[in-house]
């Protein structure tokens, strides 16, 4: 059976496997700090401990964690900036993704879809790396923000472009 939008397909597949690394990014990380809701000891201040009286799950956790992962004191923004570097993939990759299969199912070029899948792929990669390593402005960060509104800009303008044309 032929794939009728094979090119975003591929970009798909290759974005699923980027959120499922920065969801497990997040997790480590949760897991590292023991901060399993929010992404600083004052956001979850008003929880109560789930070590204090633990339930049979929050012992068994624990106890793996314990043994598995270095738990650690640390600087809390490396949570926070690794939640933000998920988040942020997720608020921008779902909508250029539909520009890939609109204009795919338009028969826009292939070349358009390969640059625009490209482009998404590695600048969600060089974000998600700039905002997980240092705080504040990167190279990283930029590249991935500038090459992901490129691709906004263009996808819109392509999908604008290719639905007019269909009505005329």
């Amino acid at each position: 059976m032929p794939v009728l939008i094979p090119i975003s397909t591929f970009f798909i597949g290759c974005h699923g496997l980027l959120a499922l690394g920065l969801s497990y990014r997040v997790a480590i990380e949760r897991t590292r700090t023991r901060i399993w809701h929010g992404a600083s000891p004052s956001e979850v201040a008003s929880q109560p401990n789930y070590l204090d009286h633990p339930n049979a799950w929050a012992e068994f956790v624990e106890k793996i964690t314990q043994q598995s992962i270095v738990t650690k004191n640390i600087e809390y923004g490396v949570l926070q900036r690794t939640i933000r570097a998920h988040g942020n993939f997720t608020e921008y990759v779902p909508l250029s993704l539909i520009f890939l299969i609109a204009l795919e199912w338009m028969q826009a070029g292939k070349g358009l879809l390969w640059m625009l899948g490209t482009l998404l792929t590695l600048a969600r990669i060089a974000h998600a790396w700039g905002l997980i390593q240092t705080y504040g402005p990167s190279p990283g960060r930029a590249i991935g923000f500038f090459g992901t509104w490129l691709v906004y800009i263009v996808g819109s303008l392509a999908c604008l472009y290719y639905s007019v044309q269909q009505f005329l």
